[in-house]
């Protein structure tokens, strides 16, 4: 057993990568429903602590890829990569039934365009209070307000800073986060009990992993709804943030 352990370690690192993710998120599962009786969702949990861990393994290693910079998490580097999230992301848009979809119309539209601009404004405007006066600097940490991926799109296209670049997706995350804790508490008070409201919650909460999480912990029939309208808002925001948003930022400062 341990010589089979030995290979899985050095030759299949992807295999240990999706066993310690499920390992991870069963723990959380347990930690959900036994200390916070399901109120806080174990996705909102499992974030959290891989974020612990990944700030843990840059520590040990002194590294800049979290836990992926000790050998046998080197797994983590791919599965965490572009590829699987964007598949994971577009496999729960096949559970949508087209015809409840419609129901959410130019509503749902508005709520999209909404739910990128406030964001954008919101975080340039915090960004501002903290000292930030250049147009590029800006329009990162807005983005990242956006979501945490359009925030690095949105540096990476306009020459951003590593410093600013990372603190956007810090922006994005904690977003991510307070909307999965906090989606089931609120669920009753937004009246999101049907597909229609879910896919106008999903444009205007906008980050897919937090809208995933929160409906999963109120509702999972709802969760390809609003996780359609979340993936559209990460591409409008990712569409308008570094030139239209940009360009009228820089007109502003």
């Amino acid at each position: 057993m341990i010589e089979i352990a030995h290979k899985v370690i050095a030759d299949q690192p992807l295999v240990l990568a999706f066993a310690a993710v499920g390992a991870l998120m069963w723990i959380s599962a347990l930690v959900s429903r036994l200390l916070f009786r399901g109120r806080i969702h174990a996705s909102a949990i499992a974030i959290m602590a891989a974020l612990a861990l990944a700030w843990y393994g840059g520590i040990i290693t002194g590294g800049k890829k979290g836990l992926a910079d000790v050998p046998a998490f080197a797994g983590l580097l791919l599965m965490g990569g572009a590829m699987l999230r964007d598949f994971a992301i577009v496999a729960t848009a096949f559970e949508v039934d087209p015809i409840e979809a419609r129901k959410a119309g130019l509503l749902g539209a508005f709520a999209l365009l909404l739910g990128t601009v406030v964001p954008f404004a919101v975080g340039a405007g915090i960004a501002w209070s903290f000292g930030y006066r250049d147009a590029v600097s800006l329009a990162t940490l807005g983005a990242g307000a956006v979501t945490y991926i359009v925030g690095p799109v949105t540096g990476a296209a306009l020459g951003a800073s590593s410093p600013v670049m990372a603190l956007s997706i810090a922006t994005g995350v904690l977003k991510a986060v307070l909307v999965m804790a906090t989606t089931p508490m609120a669920a009753r008070f937004m009246g999101l009990n049907n597909p229609r409201s879910a896919m106008i919650f999903g444009g205007l909460a906008g980050t897919v992993s937090g809208v995933a999480g929160g409906l999963a912990a109120t509702d999972e029939k709802l969760v390809p709804y609003g996780a359609l309208t979340a993936t559209f808002h990460t591409g409008l925001g990712c569409l308008l943030a570094p030139s239209v948003l940009f360009l009228i930022l820089k007109a502003l400062v």
